[in-house]
């Protein structure tokens, strides 16, 4: 059934609605017919697809902290919404090092205040608790972790993921399994997501476009590192064919799923780069890259999702190749720096209807 059947006329919730994929998120259920209410801190980051887009003015936004818990219950309680896609987070590794008590409250306390604020509401309402993929243990084997892998991690920010897991996995067990429970959750795992609008510290894409930007070469920490590259579009269609199921389908509450590429879309950085450099306005990256092995924290390295249970349960699957992937943000990226950012708006749609129609042509159900 096709997402806008689902969606158009409900009225949506989306914690960090001005980050990166909140900004996508919040353009297609608006593009659905949806009614879209914003709950964010800030805007995270100069630019901002948030503002770009001029997001603040299409929808019901809130600027509010999701540590602050009565707020939470005062503003779910208000909209009463149909869904809830949770992705308010502090979402950078580097930054959870610096700031590591932080991290723990946002994305701990924080996801434990949304669903008490739920909890106490117990209208009908379906909740998509996004975490991600450094929630899992990563002992950095060749196979893709599957969704009852051990949770963890050696870093603040994936140890605050995988704590939010558990306090997810918790309340459904306490509270939302329970007889008279009204509300069905999901928890759902993304990484390594890219594309235009992100411009986020730290992430390899973000610090390429700025550098090229000012016509200066971009620096590459690890450019062998190898990564299952996706398009933003990809995870968030996962979220939302999740929460289109799960409204229906009593069997999928609690359940968690990961949504990346198939195994053969992973790339090193290098690869990444100079495919992304094709759709700037220059014809060849080869000279816009310098190679740099100061890293000052720790990273994880290979990570790598098996999607099967998303496949069987979901019918869901990724839409775009490496190749289709990398076009997408690098086309993006030009039009902002290079082309009419009046059209900016009518542009992301377009790749949103392009994602969908490419979807449709795969036979994907969502997309029929």
């Amino acid at each position: 059934m096709p997402f806008k059947e689902t969606f158009s006329g409900k009225k949506v919730i989306i914690t960090g609605n001005t980050g990166f994929k909140g900004s996508w998120l919040t353009m297609w259920l608006q593009k659905l017919g949806a009614a879209v209410t914003g709950i964010s801190v800030d805007i995270p980051t100069e630019p901002s697809l948030f503002r770009e887009l001029m997001l603040e003015q299409k929808i019901d936004h809130h600027f509010e902290d999701i540590k602050n818990g009565a707020v939470m219950q005062r503003i779910i309680a208000a909209v009463q919404p149909d869904y809830i896609f949770h992705l308010a987070a502090q979402p950078i590794v580097s930054v959870s090092y610096q700031d590591p008590v932080n991290t723990f409250e946002t994305n701990v306390i924080g996801t434990a205040n949304i669903l008490e604020a739920l909890r106490l509401a117990n209208h009908p309402c379906t909740a998509i608790m996004i975490t991600s993929d450094k929630c899992y243990d990563n002992v950095e084997w060749t196979w893709g972790y599957r969704e009852n892998d051990a949770l963890g991690g050696k870093d603040p920010y994936s140890a605050s993921k995988g704590a939010a897991e558990l306090i997810i996995k918790s309340y459904y067990h306490s509270y939302f399994s329970k007889p008279g429970s009204k509300v069905k959750l999901a928890a759902v795992r993304a990484g390594n997501v890219i594309g235009g609008g992100d411009w986020a510290l730290n992430r390899i894409v973000p610090d390429c476009v700025r550098a090229w930007a000012e016509n200066k070469p971009v620096s590459i920490r690890n450019p062998n590192s190898t990564r299952p590259w996706q398009h933003v579009l990809e995870p968030l269609s996962g979220y939302l064919r999740v929460a289109e199921l799960l409204t229906g389908n009593p069997s999928l509450n609690g359940e968690a799923f990961n949504f990346g590429p198939s195994a053969d879309q992973s790339h090193t950085v290098l690869t990444l780069l100079k495919e992304i450099s094709k759709w700037w306005k220059f014809a060849s990256g080869h000279e816009h890259f310098s190679i740099t092995e100061n890293t000052a924290f720790h990273e994880a390295g290979l990570l790598k999702l098996n999607c099967d249970k998303a496949l069987h349960f979901l019918q869901w699957g990724p839409v775009l190749d490496f190749l289709q992937t990398s076009q997408l943000t690098g086309e993006w990226y030009n039009q902002f720096y290079n082309g009419d950012k009046q059209d900016l708006f009518a542009f992301t749609v377009n790749q949103i209807k392009d994602f969908e129609k490419k979807a449709n042509q795969k036979g994907l159900q969502w997309a029929q």
